[in-house]
């Protein structure tokens, strides 16, 4: 009940007072990010950490000055590998390999299959596969804040052209794909705060199927 609570409780935060969130939450925050399952466990996409005021402010303007941005205490940008490559899903493998001490046909098999499913593909096809990827870990990450009491906001509105120009990423093959905003809600200016939470219910929701 505590985690539903936690939920019931967060909200996409409209203004933030600038207050800092302590290292201990954001690395918990990450953590969970890390942790969420992605296809074949590839984990196609990558976080950056922005806690630089000069940064924010720039990539507040890359998101069309939304000021949750630059008042955030950290603005996580989950940023997807633009394409699959060789390299790339080799690398996941042989981590696996050196991890668990072993090498197995069956996973040797299935990297085979990877390689033949994926490089092949246009780079467009795979960044749609990586950023729903990113997606996974992104819902992780919301729900993790919300856990350690952190506000956060959760941002499609934004330039990734920009931002990806702003961090770098296209020499580092990714993309942008989402932003969140961490830190700590303005009760005197978010003017969305004190309005009820509104979802469907749970029978226009759920179907069960016996």
């Amino acid at each position: 009940m505590e985690l539903i609570n936690k939920l019931k409780w967060r909200y996409a935060t409209k203004a933030m007072n600038g207050e800092k969130i302590s290292e201990e939450k954001v690395d918990k925050i990450l953590e969970a990010a890390r942790l969420a399952p992605t296809s074949s466990g590839l984990q196609p996409f990558e976080i950056f950490v922005v806690s630089n005021q000069e940064v924010k402010n720039q990539l507040k303007e890359a998101a069309f000055g939304q000021p949750q941005i630059g008042d955030a205490s950290h603005v996580l940008v989950f940023a997807a590998w633009d394409t699959y490559t060789e390299e790339r899903i080799n690398y996941m493998f042989d981590l696996t390999n050196e991890k668990r001490g072993f090498t197995n046909e069956g996973w040797e098999n299935y990297r085979k299959q990877l390689l033949s499913t994926y490089v092949p593909k246009s780079a467009e096809e795979n960044f749609v596969h990586t950023s729903k990827q990113a997606y996974i870990a992104f819902g992780a990450a919301i729900i993790a804040a919300a856990f350690e009491g952190v506000d956060a906001t959760p941002m499609e509105g934004f330039s990734p052209e920009k931002v990806d120009e702003i961090l770098g990423l296209q020499e580092k093959g990714l993309k942008s794909v989402l932003l969140l905003p961490l830190g700590y809600r303005d009760s005197e200016k978010d003017w969305l705060e004190k309005l009820e939470k509104v979802r469907k219910p749970k029978e226009k929701f759920i179907t069960e199927v016996n």
